[in-house]
């Protein structure tokens, strides 16, 4: 069944809130809320695909709520059409300037109202769409760059709020460039795609994140789990890539491997993520500097483990 999207309704008229439910039941689920700060809340909690928001309401007014939530991150992204039985073109003027997106009158004509929220529900899933597209990597399917960077700091904070563990990793495979010259760039992409394959196999866990840092490199994120625990896993995937048995250039290597750098730490709120990210980054140097095709790892307590 398909999921439907869901729409936010706030009006502290409960007979207005739950006549515009009744026009758009049937094919989106509804939530109402009736004052500005009930749906505030739901607005940060709720992942509506559209809000509806009635203009004159008591203490906070449709201006000010369409204020915030422009301005907070988990909601800014929503688009939110005015309600108003004010036939004023300045407050009309006002509402789109601070971003809402479209109005609604009162009196509801249901087949308007139909058609104006059908309307900005599919430019809301064209932009999710595009946006989802826009974190891939298209090679390899991974999360890019960009992904990665929107994400990290939201795990590092999560982290430091639960106390929980958490283990950032760098892989980077190993001469890659000489592999490159050897075979050429389109067997160069597939052994890409291949280790991305291979570790994505072992980061199944909702808590696990892994991108493509950039060119032959990769990132990865693991919360909850000990310095030991994750340890063991990278060790399982820098052997998994090395049962590949890719032919290397024979004057590198036998098989392709990849090597990993990475630490894991009990962060505080005011412990800085890229001052990690180094010690990650400079674990993996490590293993490259004491042979290639090894995992060097940091604990929390700035002891290394080292692969034999």
């Amino acid at each position: 069944m398909e999921k439907r999207d869901k729409i936010l309704i706030i009006d502290d008229s409960s007979v207005q809130a739950d006549m515009l439910k009744s026009i758009l039941e049937k094919d989106y689920d509804i939530t109402t809320a009736n004052t500005a700060a009930s749906g505030l809340h739901q607005a940060r909690i709720g992942k509506f695909s559209l809000v509806l928001l009635d203009v004159i309401m008591p203490g906070m007014d449709g201006f000010d709520l369409l204020k915030k939530l422009q301005e907070e991150v988990v909601t800014q992204q929503i688009p939110v059409i005015l309600i108003t039985s004010l036939a004023d073109a300045e407050y009309e003027e006002r509402g789109l300037v601070l971003g809402a997106v479209d109005y609604i009158t009162k009196p509801y004509h249901a087949p308007i109202v139909r058609a104006r929220v059908n309307t900005h529900i599919k430019l809301y899933r064209y932009r999710a769409q595009v946006e989802r597209q826009s974190m891939i990597d298209p090679m390899t399917g991974v999360p890019n760059r960009r992904s990665y960077d929107i994400t990290c700091h939201d795990k590092w904070q999560e982290a430091a709020r639960m106390q929980q563990p958490i283990s950032l990793c760098m892989f980077d495979i190993d001469r890659f460039k000489t592999y490159n010259d050897t075979f050429g760039h389109p067997a160069g992409d597939q052994v890409i795609c291949a280790v991305a394959t291979t570790a994505t196999g072992f980061l199944r866990r909702s808590t696990d994140f892994f991108a493509r840092y950039g060119g032959e490199e990769f990132v990865a994120i693991i919360l909850g789990s000990d310095a030991k625990t994750a340890f063991n896993q990278m060790k399982k995937i820098r052997r998994e890539v090395e049962k590949l048995h890719i032919a290397h250039a024979p004057e590198a290597a036998q098989w392709v491997t990849v090597s990993i750098g990475g630490v894991t730490v009990v962060p505080r709120l005011e412990d800085s993520y890229d001052t990690y990210l180094k010690i990650a980054d400079g674990m993996l140097y490590d293993a490259k500097r004491m042979g290639r095709n090894k995992v060097i790892w940091s604990t929390d307590k700035l002891e290394q483990l080292n692969e034999d």
